[in-house]
C-alpha cells in the first residue's frame, strides 16, 4: 500500500518535495518510481530509485531539477522537484516494481504496487 503527498500548487520556477509512504512493503528491499500523468495525456515514467540508490532518469527533461531519494527508516521515498514548469502539472504517482532491486523500464510496472496519486499544479 502506497500513499503519495506533498502536492500542492507552486508558481512556475518553485519547488515541491513529494513523499510516498508504503505500509505492508519494506520499500528499501525494491526500486520505486515516481510516475506522472498530465491533463489529457499518457501517465509517464519521471524517476526511479534501485533498491542500492542508484537513480534513474525515465525523462531527460527533469535532469538537473528533479531528485528521487530514500529513508528507509522511515520507509519512505521522495521527489524533490525544483524548477517546475506549468506544463509539469498533473497527478504524480509512486509505484513499486516488486520483486524489482533495478529500475525496469516505465512499461514493465505492473499494476499491484501503486498509491493514488498527488496532485501538482504549476501555475502563477
Amino acid at each position: 500500500h502506497l500513499v503519495e503527498s506533498g502536492g500542492g500548487l507552486v508558481q512556475p520556477g518553485g519547488s515541491l518535495r513529494l513523499s510516498c509512504a508504503a505500509s505492508g512493503i519494506g520499500l528499501r528491499w525494491y526500486a520505486v518510481a515516481w510516475f506522472r500523468q498530465a491533463p489529457g495525456k499518457e501517465r509517464e515514467g519521471v524517476l526511479c530509485i534501485s533498491s542500492s540508490n542508484v537513480q534513474t532518469d525515465y525523462l531527460d527533461s527533469v535532469k538537473g531539477r528533479f531528485t528521487i531519494s530514500r529513508d528507509n527508516t522511515k520507509n519512505m521515498v521522495y521527489l524533490q522537484m525544483d524548477g517546475l514548469k506549468p506544463e509539469e502539472t498533473g497527478v504524480y504517482y509512486c509505484a513499486a516494481p516488486i520483486p524489482n532491486i533495478n529500475c525496469p523500464a516505465p512499461e514493465n510496472y505492473g499494476s499491484d504496487y501503486w498509491g493514488q496519486g498527488t496532485l501538482v499544479t504549476v501555475s502563477s
